[in-house]
């Protein structure tokens, strides 16, 4: 199917260009381009979560999915930005679909009253994965209009996002019998939080794998040959894993050609409750083992407490003070940036 509508990423979000401008387009594009825009977003606002503490923590420059004139990287961190945003897009069709705001969707309701298992019948609202899966598609692989190994990765990543979706799913049960004796349960599948997709894919991008490349054959400008080259170096490769073809460049420097800002200036965490051990170790990983020193920075903060109301009728307020801490990776004293002290230790 030909897709009429374009998205690019702009200052976190999807933005379409004017369905004016394509009066001949279908009208479920016009319905469902909402939807994509939200959903694009939440894998937008998913990613700076996931990465809010590593030296790469999704800058507005890694978001544009498109790979036109060749200008987007395919490193471990770009699968990722492609495989959230294809995942959030299905979700958020799914999720819209099943909730009844989109037309002529609804619930799957295709296994109802079949034998789930031992005690349990399919029933109630499944979601509709195969909608949401279908115009994800639709969507989001529209962008990717190249024919070379670049192009092959991005789709796959696209596919492992959605693939995500599905892996976590959960099965919702109810009840049913004399005094709620449970004799029998109605089942039906359901969208888990979409930070549980984001943990998901998370982990897949540490596990993310280089896609090794027969160059020569690559080289040799016959396109049977690029084709057969990149089936190859596909077949070892599971469907619901990340690949990249770059290795990622150094992320504790500044880079403006690549639109990488440094982590100098960038907070971290020394202490807090509730911290994990990723948290933790932001102070490290962000400075120390960037070339940079931490700096404290304290901030006093005045606000209005302890108001009384006084007849009649004003309300008198005290200040009160509060000194708020801050810890943000700054350059050592004399030092030029970056002159590490600790062997760097990858893209982190």
């Amino acid at each position: 199917m030909i897709i009429f509508y374009f998205f690019r990423i702009f200052n976190g979000g999807f933005n379409m260009l004017s369905p004016s401008l394509y009066p001949c387009a279908p009208q479920a594009y016009l319905t469902y381009a909402s939807s994509v825009q939200v959903g694009a977003q939440s894998g937008i606002q998913e990613c700076k979560h996931q990465f809010a503490w590593d030296r790469w923590n999704c800058p507005e420059s890694a978001l544009q999915l498109s790979t036109h004139k060749g200008l987007r990287s395919a490193t471990s961190e770009t699968s990722f930005v492609h495989a959230i945003s294809a995942a959030g897009v299905m979700y958020t069709l799914t999720r819209n679909c099943s909730l009844g705001d989109l037309d002529n969707c609804g619930c799957d309701g295709s296994r109802n009253g079949q034998i789930g298992g031992r005690g349990w019948l399919w029933g109630g609202c499944s979601d509709n994965l195969d909608f949401g899966e279908r115009m994800s598609k639709q969507y989001v692989d529209a962008l990717e209009t190249g024919q070379d190994s670049r192009a092959a990765v991005n789709l796959h990543n696209n596919e492992a996002g959605r693939l995500a979706v599905k892996a976590t799913m959960k099965r919702i049960c109810r009840c049913h019998g004399m005094s709620e004796s449970c004799s029998i349960q109605t089942c039906w599948m359901q969208l888990s939080d979409f930070r549980d997709i984001g943990n998901y894919l998370k982990i897949k991008h540490d596990q993310a794998q280089k896609l090794e490349m027969d160059k020569r054959r690559m080289r040799s400008g016959n396109s049977a040959d690029n084709r057969g080259a990149i089936a190859d170096a596909f077949s070892s490769i599971a469907r619901t894993e990340l690949i990249y073809l770059e290795e990622s460049p150094d992320y504790c420097s500044q880079n403006a050609s690549l639109g990488l800002h440094g982590t100098e200036g960038r907070e971290c965490l020394q202490q807090g409750e509730g911290l994990n051990q990723w948290e933790k170790r932001s102070c490290r990983r962000l400075c120390h083992e960037c070339g940079l020193r931490v700096e404290e920075r304290r901030t006093e903060i005045v606000s209005s407490c302890n108001c009384k109301f006084q007849w009649c009728c004003t309300v008198k307020c005290e200040n009160c003070y509060q000194v708020m801490v801050k810890h943000v990776c700054a350059r050592r004293e004399g030092g030029h940036g970056h002159n590490y002290r600790r062997r760097y230790r990858g893209p982190k």
